[in-house]
């Protein structure tokens, strides 16, 4: 069982290099994950999110939501798991970026994205909440397209990632209460 989705794994990131990569979804993909990386681009939403009052809640809860995920899936789960990266297990996989030099479970890519974009979804307005999970979605799959995770690192990135978002916000919310402030999760209305 465990062979076959590895080896399913493998088909699938072949596949992607043999017949989805190209001349336009290169760059595009290059550019996707360097958003991604260190989580600068929602590091930048949080910091923006921190100044208007309505919205510093979010910003507190998006900053601890990448906390977490540094911590449990980059310093604890990569070198717990230790799996090696695709492209030095799977003879054909070309990587189209720099070769990371960490481990490759979980995908932190994946994982602060969606740390992130959960919190975001959850807390500000649709307008905000779907293109940050897109934007969430299209980093993970980045990973997949330039070859340096499997399928599964990204999937579990994903999902640790939303796990991670719903901790920072019951984290931030008691933490609130504890300080005397509200938990009326009416952060965002200015923003409706």
């Amino acid at each position: 069982m465990i062979e076959a989705l590895v080896n399913a794994e493998k088909f699938l990131l072949l596949f992607i290099q043999d017949v989805i990569r190209g001349p336009i979804l290169t760059p595009f993909n290059i550019v996707v994950t360097k958003l991604g990386d260190g989580g600068m681009i929602w590091i930048g939403i949080a910091v923006i999110l921190l100044f208007p009052k309505k919205t510093r809640k979010i910003g507190c809860m998006v900053i601890l939501s990448l906390m977490g995920s540094l911590l449990i899936n980059n310093l604890f789960l990569k070198n717990l798991v230790a799996r090696t990266r695709p492209y030095d297990i799977i003879g054909n996989l070309i990587p189209l970026i720099e070769k990371p030099t960490d481990y490759a479970f979980p995908s932190e890519h994946t994982a602060s994205s969606f740390a992130a974009a959960g919190i975001l979804y959850r807390k500000l307005p649709r307008r905000f909440g779907i293109p940050a999970v897109i934007l969430a979605a299209l980093i993970g799959l980045s990973r997949l397209y330039l070859g340096v995770h499997y399928p599964s690192d990204v999937l579990c990135g994903a999902i640790s990632g939303i796990g991670i978002s719903y901790a920072a916000e019951i984290a931030v919310n008691q933490l609130s209460i504890y300080f005397g402030g509200k938990n009326d999760n009416k952060e965002a209305d200015i923003l409706r």
